[in-house]
């Protein structure tokens, strides 16, 4: 039997066995009081393989390439380049406790930066290629960042903000962009000798400061302590059936980890590079444009074994290889998805297409992994969030902090003590010089998520929408989650948002923004009455499939086709773009 099967009927066999309860009542952290990410994810597995011989064979980072060769990189060699690394930003002036930039896509220079950052006490400060330069200017400010470290894809936009960052003392470039900064990092590493003594952190000690996206207002700056990757690993080892776990030691059959997700933010750092560097695992790093195509050939030639692929991506891929296992040699072992709801489309396309139940995950950066499935222990339900994950105390609440009663929707939130009346690891050490934001997050000892979801009688979370996506149409609560699965569910929809759109009588009404699936959009250019009667039919027939699926009043009254749905850097789609234009339309014409 091929591996990949096996595994998954393992998976299967074991997941009809439900030992949630088990599980959440005897898990506890065991949390020391001086701990340092870089220890455990880098230097102690590159000390454990010294020999010669050994000490290149367990591989930390595998380097993509579309023409088919991969460059592997060892723990050693990724310690030792680390360890150069520390000591040119020790010549540099960055000590304890100091901000340093990371401006890089996934690539093995970026894991020997955050290795190099956090090894010294320094705290890493991941920043999007993404980010324009007022993105960038405002956290390099606001941070106070002495040192950053960029390459060719993010120079030119660091160097036109340089001039407006007076705490900004050096630029290091990697690959093409060393000779544009400061100081080439090939150089700086050739100048140092590979040896460095890790700082004694304590497990309260910031190790990261990652920017929230901001959706009101100015982005705050989330200081993550050491700790918290202890709080993240139980679920990553839970949301990725057991990643970590395989008692395999031959390089050739162990666990391959890849993840589109950058490693700039949370998804990508947190639940991505580092646990499966702490498990002294390969990560594949890939650093161009994300496509399904690209997804399978990459997960086939490095034989991926598990991964994280958001929902956004996940639907991209449903719609370009609807039988993808008759195309691509896959090996995968489980999948989880977060950042939006998965809805039961994609969870069954996952299933029966994949061969793998998606562990759909909840979390956020000031607060990790505190939601979600495992279904080689418990038993996940399609479209649900899954349950508070083992040891959190996780509930539902009201603007009071009193828990809802099932079925009733509300604030998805933690509390500060797990359900042993210990501290939770997980949580963030507050927003960086911003003490009234940290404070409001809190009602009490619950840590608001402003995510709002209903618990029904089993303990499952069922997501509703972040609570300022949530809107009344005509009297009616309206979450947009269950209506854009709906809508995906149908063949002509690759994506879909939905938005209030004003009205003077009913309030608001129900509008969808939709990203028409390849195969329609030639239908709709091939279509001889033009596209504008291609469209009408298309959200007729839209409509149609709506209403035959939920609640009269959910289907959208109107729909309208766009190119690309606005996303943020984290792969979330941006529904207050789209809910401010309707507001926009609706001034103009008179309507607000």
């Amino acid at each position: 039997m091929p591996r990949s099967q096996a595994g998954n009927r393992a998976a299967r066999s074991a997941g009809a066995v439900d030992q949630y309860r088990a599980l959440h009542a005897a898990f506890r952290w065991e949390v020391p009081e001086r701990f340092n990410m870089a220890r455990v994810c880098c230097s102690r597995w590159a000390e454990a393989s010294s020999g010669a011989v050994d000490g290149e064979k367990r591989i930390a980072i595998i380097d993509h390439s579309t023409s088919g060769i991969g460059t592997s990189h060892s723990y050693r060699s990724l310690f030792e380049a680390a360890c150069r690394l520390s000591r040119a930003l020790q010549a540099r002036g960055v000590q304890q406790g100091d901000r340093v930039a990371i401006v890089m896509p996934q690539r093995f220079e970026t894991a020997v930066a955050y290795m190099a950052v956090l090894q010294m006490g320094a705290v890493a400060m991941p920043l999007s290629m993404l980010f324009g330069p007022e993105a960038l200017e405002f956290r390099l400010r606001d941070s106070e960042a002495i040192l950053a470290i960029c390459d060719e894809a993010s120079i030119d936009a660091l160097s036109a903000v340089r001039g407006r960052c007076p705490q900004l003392r050096c630029v290091i470039g990697a690959g093409a962009a060393g000779g544009r900064a400061d100081l080439a990092l090939a150089d700086a590493l050739a100048a140092q000798p590979p040896q460095f003594r890790i700082v004694d952190t304590a497990a309260d000690d910031p190790a990261v400061l990652i920017y929230t996206s901001g959706t009101t207002g100015n982005p705050k700056g989330a200081l993550i302590p050491h700790r918290a990757l202890i709080g993240n690993l139980s679920f990553f080892v839970a949301s990725q059936n057991w990643f970590g776990f395989d008692g395999v030691t031959n390089q050739d059959t162990q666990a391959v980890f890849w993840s589109p997700a950058d490693w700039a933010w949370t998804g990508g750092l947190m639940d991505a590079l580092l646990p499966t560097l702490y498990f002294g695992r390969p990560i594949v790093a890939w650093n161009g444009r994300f496509s399904p195509e690209l997804a399978f050939s990459l997960m086939q030639q490095h034989d991926v074994t598990h991964t994280f692929l958001f929902p956004t991506a996940l639907k991209a891929m449903m719609k370009a290889y609807p039988r993808p296992r008759e195309q691509f040699r896959l090996g995968l072992q489980a999948i989880m998805s977060a950042g939006e709801a998965v809805g039961d489309a994609v969870f069954a396309y996952c299933r029966d297409e994949l061969g793998v139940t998606v562990n759909e995950m909840f979390g956020q950066t000031e607060i990790n992994y505190i939601v979600g499935n495992c279904a080689r222990y418990w038993p996940a339900r399609p479209g649900s969030m899954g349950k508070g994950y083992p040891g959190h105390r996780v509930a539902v609440i009201d603007d009071a902090g009193v828990e809802c009663p099932v079925g009733v929707p509300g604030d998805v939130a933690l509390h500060r003590l797990d359900v042993h009346g210990q501290p939770d690891p997980i949580f963030f050490l507050g927003y960086w010089k911003n003490e009234a934001a940290t404070r409001a997050k809190y009602t009490g000892d619950w840590c608001r998520t402003g995510d709002v979801a209903v618990r029904d009688a089993d303990g499952y979370l069922w997501y509703q929408g972040r609570a300022d996506d949530v809107f009344k149409a005509a009297g009616y609560r309206i979450g947009p989650g269950e209506i854009e699965n709906c809508l995906v569910k149908h063949p002509a929809v690759a994506n879909a948002a939905v938005v209030p759109k004003p009205d003077r009588e009913r309030g608001a009404v129900v509008k969808a923004y939709v990203v028409l699936a390849p195969d329609f959009i030639a239908q709709r250019d091939q279509f001889a009455m033009g596209k504008v009667a291609f469209e009408a039919e298309i959200t007729a027939a839209l409509q149609t499939h709506v209403r035959g699926l939920l609640a009269p009043y959910e289907y959208p009254k109107e729909i309208e086709f766009i190119d690309q749905l606005p996303m943020t850097t984290t792969g979330k789609v941006q529904r207050r773009v789209l809910r401010l234009q309707e507001e926009e339309r609706a001034r103009a014409d008179g309507r607000l």
